[in-house]
């Protein structure tokens, strides 16, 4: 059985969080005003990264990730992921997992993962007064620090290309988008993933929505997958937020993905 990296499960789980994120500006250019008015529509615009004033913010997120199909268990405890807001509509992150995978009849290994990093550029800004949805383009380098022998990484520096659209609607967030993944690695080959979903926001602190992803094979013996996933962010104020997914596959399930599940905390400044 080839076993699954923290980056074959994980990123389905990120897109129901992070994806609202996406489209929105970074800078809290809505929270100038002072007043609570003010502020609450500037949260809201922000969706799960609310920061001051200003161009230049950091959002830190330290978050458990889980998934089994049949015959093993991996994911990732910790893991951190370092954001930092260049202008309103650049973005830079770091991503480094503790992974863990464990096979069935085996030991549980654990060690550092795959690091990524990542550049979120948007170049069409969404038109508030229309329908035209923001437009990103988030490319993904992993560099290949996890120890492929042990399950924990792909042993071969692999990159991600992806489009995303994006699109607030009153108290909804309708997003999709994918691309494609090149992975050369030994036992692994290129692959696509796409996703699509929605979010509600159920209170000013709350945002709440599924999302169905699409993944093709990324490695030899193992099968396509597509899933379900349900998650949001809960935010306590503007600097702390709680985000957390659930889901499972619904196409080969018990090959790929029986369950999956994360949780995170995230600080924003």
């Amino acid at each position: 059985m080839k076993a699954l990296t923290p980056r074959t499960f994980a990123f389905p789980l990120g897109t129901s969080l992070a994806l609202t994120l996406l489209l929105t500006p970074l800078a809290a250019q809505a929270q100038t005003d002072t007043s609570p008015e003010g502020q609450t529509i500037g949260q809201q615009r922000l969706a799960s990264r609310p920061a001051p004033p200003g161009l230049q913010h950091w959002s830190f997120t330290v978050a458990g990730q889980y998934t089994n199909r049949q015959g093993e268990t991996a994911g990732a405890l910790p893991s951190l992921d370092i954001g930092y807001s260049v202008t309103p509509n650049l973005l830079i992150h770091l991503y480094q997992p503790y992974a863990f995978d464990r096979l069935s009849g085996g030991k549980t290994n654990f060690g550092p993962g795959d690091t990524e990093i990542g550049v979120r550029y948007r170049f069409i800004e969404p038109d508030d007064n229309g329908w035209r949805p923001g437009v990103v383009f988030y490319p993904l380098v992993d560099f290949p620090t996890g120890d492929r022998e042990r399950g924990l990484g792909t042993g071969r520096t692999h990159f991600f290309l992806p489009l995303w659209l994006g699109k607030q609607l009153g108290a909804w967030t309708v997003y999709g988008g994918g691309g494609y993944w090149y992975n050369r690695g030994n036992g692994y080959k290129d692959w696509f993933f796409a996703d699509a979903g929605v979010q509600y926001r159920v209170t000013d602190n709350l945002r709440f929505g599924p999302d169905v992803f699409h993944a093709t094979s990324s490695k030899t013996g193992l099968k396509e997958t597509t899933g379900v996933n349900v998650g949001g962010v809960y935010d306590f104020n503007a600097n702390h937020h709680v985000l957390f997914s659930a889901g499972r596959g619904i196409q080969n399930t018990e090959e790929t993905n029986r369950f999956s599940a994360y949780l995170g905390y995230q600080l924003t400044f």
